[in-house]
């Protein structure tokens, strides 16, 4: 249920949902004056909504926000661990099904992370946590994918676990700690994207799965030492929307007590 409701959200929680319900609202569907008055108002603050999430400013300082507390990881020299942790969200299954081909996406930094650590020997193995999209074929699913891509560098397959019932993050979290559990596994590396380590580090602890944060994929910069431009963009617009998400994704977690 809590996955169906946080999708709800999600969508509830969107600038682009918010500027979808303001033009509907402005549709003249009467025609007193006091509801032209509404409409006005509406089409009005669906434009603001618009072009203040397409801002530079707005998208970097959001996304700073998300990531200025997240250091990149610097392990001591010689130390090892016995398993990485992989998050998934690194694999585009349906246009790997269609084309039969790796489809990775811009979290891809996460895997080449992972593929560092156990090439050096930081880690003995590595437990990839991701549940397929409904419908896609096996040799597309995100987990098995992620693994036969490490084969291909040379990592061999009795080091790799596939972990395929994670849906979210939450259930990330519960379904590792059963397999480092079941295997004797205490010391571990947690590798996600620099924005989506907080709400990570947060579902692991609470289930308390002790875990070293090990971010990748930055996409964050402190907009006081950079020129920003104040012309709109989609782009800004994307990012503003995702970095609400992952806020979203924070408080909700916390409210249900799924994360610290």
């Amino acid at each position: 249920m809590f996955y169906y409701l946080s999708k709800i959200l999600d969508l509830g929680l969107s600038p682009l949902t918010w500027t979808l319900v303001l033009l509907a609202l402005g549709i003249p569907w009467r025609r007193r004056m006091r509801w032209r008055r509404r409409q006005r108002l509406s089409l009005l603050l669906a434009f603001f909504v618009l072009l203040f999430f397409s801002l530079e400013p707005v998208s970097a300082r959001l996304r700073w926000r998300l990531e200025a507390d997240v250091r990149p990881a610097t392990l001591p020299p010689g130390e090892t661990y016995d398993a990485i942790i992989l998050l998934g969200g690194v694999v585009d299954e349906r246009p790997a099904e269609q084309w039969h081909a790796f489809a990775f996406n811009e979290n891809s930094e996460r895997l080449l992370a992972t593929f560092d650590l156990l090439r050096e020997g930081r880690a003995a193995a590595v437990i990839i946590t991701s549940a397929p999209t409904p419908g896609i074929a096996e040799e597309a699913r995100e987990s098995p994918v992620l693994g036969a891509q490490l084969e291909r560098w040379g990592i061999p397959r009795e080091r790799i676990v596939l972990e395929e019932r994670a849906r979210n993050t939450r259930e990330n979290a519960v379904f590792s700690a059963e397999i480092a559990r079941a295997r004797g596994w205490s010391r571990l590396l947690l590798v996600t994207s620099a924005f989506h380590m907080p709400r990570a580090l947060g579902c692991f602890r609470k289930v308390g799965l002790p875990v070293t944060p090990f971010a990748a994929d930055y996409k964050a910069y402190d907009p006081a030492r950079y020129p920003l431009s104040w012309e709109p963009r989609s782009k800004h617009f994307e990012h503003s929307a995702s970095a609400l998400r992952e806020f979203s994704g924070i408080w909700i977690y916390r409210l249900r007590g799924y994360s610290e």
